[in-house]
């Protein structure tokens, strides 16, 4: 007799995200102990070996609560017995930056692929589910993204891999008790000072209530749609930013970059906008704090264009109009003020 379907499910999931790795690859999973990095932890125990590869854990300690380095060991311990070795407590420090969520996100990520990279691992799984798929496209929602922002979080993105984006959050937990596996409810997961608590815990299940079943699974398709019209428009973009770059070696030598106008203006405004975010990226603008109302006020410059002065973006970033060009350059020293 096979496994309990839920189990089940888990592990195929972990196979589809594996199957392109050479045999002997090290594969690691971040595990904080909660349902669904310990489902998915257990899912690589089982399929890595079988799967000619080599599996091991990482487990962070944000350290921001009483107890937290004694629930990282306790994670450590618990990988001998899913097959999983090496398995490693990681350290970090939190800073400030962005508010706690982005700042406990951001020194997360970085511990891992240190750590990844210290090790040799091929990929790095993550316990997302389509659960934390929907908060995300609710969050983002929220903010007044565009369609890059609202398909979420990819289940592919460099060494990191998410398997489980399609299964949901009872899934997790009905794999860890099927597996005789308890999990860690992590605090921070019910405290509602921080906002994707605040989505998960009350807003989703108003939702549910007012509309029906099934919000997250459509939450989770809109995201999956979303990413399909932005990967046809950023290819678009591609091509259209290779087209509008003007070569020029003085311009080159500063870190500046010019694109033409005559290449721009009768591009749809989705596309030209994406050549214009792309332009002020390369000059050096930060693309997390590049904002759509930055690039609306370039993108003025191309289809409002009336004599305006300097358009600024984040970077220290100057945007000039001159001649039928637009010049992104360091305004420290650009020669365009």
């Amino acid at each position: 007799m096979g496994p309990p379907p839920v189990v089940a499910d888990v592990r195929r999931a972990v196979r589809h995200a594996l199957d392109d790795l050479e045999p002997g690859a090290l594969v690691l999973v971040a595990c904080s102990g909660g349902a669904d990095s310990l489902a998915l932890a257990a899912g690589l125990g089982f399929v890595a070996p079988r799967a000619g590869l080599r599996a091991g854990l990482l487990t962070v300690d944000h350290a921001l609560q009483d107890g937290s380095a004694d629930q990282a060991a306790e994670v450590v311990r618990l990988a001998a017995g899913l097959g999983l070795d090496p398995a490693e407590a990681l350290d970090v420090r939190v800073g400030v930056s962005g508010g706690p969520e982005a700042a406990a996100r951001e020194a997360r990520y970085a511990a891992l692929s240190r750590a990844a990279g210290r090790l040799g691992a091929a990929v790095v799984l993550l316990g997302h589910t389509r659960d934390d798929q929907a908060e995300t496209v609710l969050l983002r929602l929220a903010r007044g993204s565009g369609t890059r922002s609202l398909a979420g979080m990819p289940a592919r993105a460099g060494l990191y891999r998410r398997p489980l984006l399609d299964l949901g959050r009872e899934t997790t937990v009905a794999a860890c008790a099927a597996l005789g596996l308890s999990p860690w409810d992590d605090p921070h997961n019910l405290d509602p000072r921080y906002t994707r608590v605040r989505v998960r815990e009350r807003l989703l299940p108003a939702l549910e209530e007012e509309l029906g079943p099934g919000i997250a699974e459509a939450l989770a398709r809109t995201a999956a749609l979303c990413r399909d019209d932005a990967d046809a428009l950023d290819g678009w973009a591609d091509a259209a930013y290779a087209r509008a770059v003007v070569s020029d070696s003085a311009l080159s030598d500063i870190g500046a970059v010019a694109v033409a106008v005559a290449e721009l203006k009768d591009l749809p405004a989705a596309v030209r906008r994406r050549v214009l975010r792309r332009a002020a990226i390369e000059t050096g603008a930060p693309p997390g704090t590049l904002a759509a109302s930055h690039v609306l006020q370039v993108d003025r410059l191309v289809t409002g264009w009336k004599g305006q002065r300097r358009v600024e973006v984040p970077g220290g970033i100057g945007v000039v109009r001159r001649y039928g060009t637009l010049i992104f350059a360091r305004q420290s020293v650009s020669p365009f003020s």
